[in-house]
């Protein structure tokens, strides 16, 4: 089959990807499903990835909706799914809180230790699939793992009306956490670089400034909580900035790179700082289902996947948004 696979450098400094046709057919094994996937979007992890983020030789993509081919349970055969990318052992402690993101064994689809979505056909757990209704559309279903990433921040903090929020970075992922937290009804404000981005958030009556054109001198120590989508370390040491003492820094960023952190700092505010990453597939369907968060007007660009080459780069470029894959 066709596969976006990711080859590593021998000295572990990242890698590149490049296109195959004749990458093995994924065989599932027990417990797995065969899905042939429809859509996938691209991620900046993909792209860290292949800057170092995570040493990687397999298929990327992490992101994808398909159909199930195979399986060994006929209730799941033919339906369209969306697809969890943690693989847990299903041994360990964590597992058995039911939080295979943090199992210490785990596997996460096409990022480390198994297989993406950027090829004709993945192999993955039953246990990862949701299926998907009728009437979401293939390319706004490609959104849902990271818009589950972004209701994972509600599932962690209670963001109630009137508090200050400000979200750092308009980029894929901040558009769907200013979204996501607009509908608690906070003082929301959002920061980013590019244009285009801060004329969606303002079409749909969320506030936003572009930095550093505009001030945002009103906003520093003032936030009860602050966002880093930025993926940079510039970014959370703005973001820092910006937290009022006592409040929360969520991060949303995984990158390659080191950031320097004054952690006196953090203990003399005595802010609380919050890691955040995947979350709740059954709630960013529903919000996708119900049209109460907006993804086609994120979508810069398609390709085929004879083309995922090209879509990695065209994702690369300053501005962009969601660059979504075709198989």
């Amino acid at each position: 089959m066709r596969a976006l696979v990711a080859v590593s450098r021998p000295d572990g400094a990242g890698g590149r990807a490049c296109l195959r046709t004749d990458y093995p057919r994924p065989i599932p094994g027990p417990g797995d499903a065969l899905v042939r996937v429809t859509r996938a979007g691209v991620c900046t992890t993909d792209l860290e990835v292949l800057k170092g983020y995570r040493t990687f030789d397999g298929v990327l993509g992490h992101e994808f909706v398909g159909v199930v081919a195979e399986c060994g349970d006929p209730a799941w055969a033919g339906l369209r799914v969306a697809c969890e990318i943690n693989v847990g052992c299903g041994d360990c402690p964590e597992c058995a809180r039911h939080r295979p993101a943090h199992c210490v064994r785990r596997h996460a689809l096409g990022v480390f230790g198994r297989d993406g979505g950027f090829a004709d056909y993945v192999a993955v757990p039953l246990s990862n699939l949701h299926a998907l209704p009728a009437g979401l559309p293939d390319d706004a279903a490609a959104f849902v793992e990271p818009l589950a990433a972004a209701c994972e921040i509600l599932e962690q903090l209670h963001v109630r009306p009137g508090l200050r929020v400000v979200v750092v970075g308009a980029g894929r992922l901040g558009l769907l956490c200013a979204q996501v937290l607009a509908l608690t009804g906070c003082e929301l404000t959002v920061l980013g670089r590019h244009a285009d981005a801060l004329k969606l958030l303002c079409g749909w009556g969320i506030p936003a400034r572009r930095v550093p054109a505009e001030d945002v001198s009103d906003l520093r120590g003032a936030a009860d909580v602050v966002v880093d989508c930025t993926g940079t370390a510039d970014g959370f040491t703005q973001s820092r900035a910006l937290v009022r003492p006592r409040g929360t820094l969520v991060l949303k960023s995984t990158f390659h790179g080191t950031t320097p952190i004054d952690l006196s700092g953090f203990a003399v505010d005595e802010i609380t700082l919050m890691g955040s990453r995947c979350g709740p597939f059954p709630a960013a369907i529903r919000l996708l289902a119900a049209g109460h968060v907006q993804v086609m007007p994120l979508v810069s660009a398609r390709y085929g996947l004879a083309e995922a080459e090209a879509a990695l780069e065209h994702a690369a470029r300053p501005g962009v948004l969601k660059v979504l894959i075709e198989p």
